[in-house]
């Protein structure tokens, strides 16, 4: 039996026209399931915007990347997007967490935040790299936090690369790792 066209229509997908109002209802719906940077909003919209100009050939870019700007200026405006307090909220938790400074920095950056809004937050905020990477070691049971002597010994290495990778510096590692127990740190 043959498909008519109604039928097979009715199978794939609808492509949705993007227009500024869709564009905005996106940026608005993402705002409401995850708090976001300016240059992050930006990020997801152009993806968007570059997701449907794949399905529709003849669909102005230009526009629509003026429309994501004018959308992100609204949003600053309104409050919705502060690249400020939005930094301050993710470096408090990644500090929460145990994250090296190296490692917020990063992450921060790979958001488009500032520079100096990310100099400033840190420069308010205490930070011991040693607690955090002892913090870090309790987590995942490594170093002085193995209760096996061999595997303490057999895992060293491992162990070690695990805190350099996590962003912490080679010597703070090295310290956490040749600890014989925690209480050196007390």
């Amino acid at each position: 039996m043959f498909k008519t066209d109604k039928q097979t229509s009715s199978t794939s997908q609808k492509i949705r026209k993007m227009t500024k109002t869709r564009l905005q209802n996106i940026a608005l719906y993402y705002l409401e399931r995850f708090d976001s940077s300016s240059a992050n909003l930006c990020q997801v919209l152009k993806r968007r915007v570059f997701d449907y100009a794949r399905q529709v050939p003849d669909f102005n870019i230009a526009e629509a990347e003026s429309w994501i700007e004018e959308i992100i200026a609204r949003f600053e405006n309104l409050g919705y997007l502060n690249d400020k307090r939005y930094a301050e909220f993710k470096i408090d938790n990644y500090l929460l967490s145990g994250k090296p400074e190296r490692y917020i920095r990063q992450k921060m950056q790979q958001k488009g935040i500032n520079g100096k809004i990310i100099d400033d937050i840190l420069s308010n905020r205490e930070f011991d790299e040693e607690a955090m990477a002892l913090r870090f070691a309790a987590k995942k049971r490594i170093g002085p936090y193995r209760t096996d002597e061999s595997a303490r010994r057999e895992n060293r290495q491992k162990d070690l690369a695990a805190i350099v990778r996590a962003g912490f510096s080679y010597d703070t590692a090295q310290k956490i790792i040749g600890a014989e127990n925690i209480d050196d740190f007390a």
